[in-house]
């Protein structure tokens, strides 16, 4: 914590190396979170420098209250989400496919596939779907604050991870690979 809590303050006095250290330290793993959410992984690189210039402008803020990777994922999850938003209809669905707040959901495992497999199936699920399954399963955000952050209403976050959920069944079966039990990621 001593050597983030230094290298923070470097970066704050705008000293290059700091920030290019900084950027070495975590661009990886955060490339990784864009990824999640953009179609390609120059959509996504494209977010992560967005990003960096917002956390570059916003560590003067950050009081250490929680992790500095955390703190950084946040900020590469909301640049991400606004570029989503700029695209025209990236979050379709009809009335149809709400849920009511009292669907059961059935939980499956993972174990038998590869994280190069899960993620492309995740990727290749419609951008809305994709999103919240995201926002959901793998960074933790409940239905009533994906809801806030996307400007949509808890109902749709809800329906939209009930498809998400359901169209990735669909490809798990389909891989021929046994689908039972609970999964070891989060609430995916």
């Amino acid at each position: 914590m001593h050597r983030e809590y230094e290298l923070v303050q470097a970066c704050i006095r705008q000293e290059r190396i700091a920030q290019r250290q900084l950027y070495e330290l975590f661009a990886g793993k955060l490339l990784v979170t864009a990824m999640r959410y953009m179609k390609n992984k120059s959509d996504a690189e494209d977010v992560l420098q967005d990003a960096f210039i917002k956390i570059y402008q916003k560590l003067p803020t950050f009081r250490f209250d929680c992790p500095l990777e955390a703190w950084l994922r946040k900020i590469v999850v909301n640049t991400a989400l606004k570029e989503l938003q700029n695209q025209p209809n990236w979050m379709q669905h009809t009335d149809s496919e709400l849920v009511s707040d009292s669907v059961e959901e059935k939980d499956f495992t993972l174990s038998n596939f590869q994280f190069s497999q899960l993620m492309e199936m995740v990727n290749s699920l419609p951008d809305g779907c994709k999103t919240i399954f995201n926002l959901y399963a793998v960074e933790g955000y409940q239905h009533n604050e994906i809801a806030e952050l996307l400007g949509i209403s808890e109902g749709t976050s809800k329906s939209q991870y009930s498809r998400a959920r359901s169209l990735l069944q669909q490809k798990l079966g389909s891989s021929g690979r046994k689908v039972e039990g609970k999964t070891p990621v989060n609430k995916f």
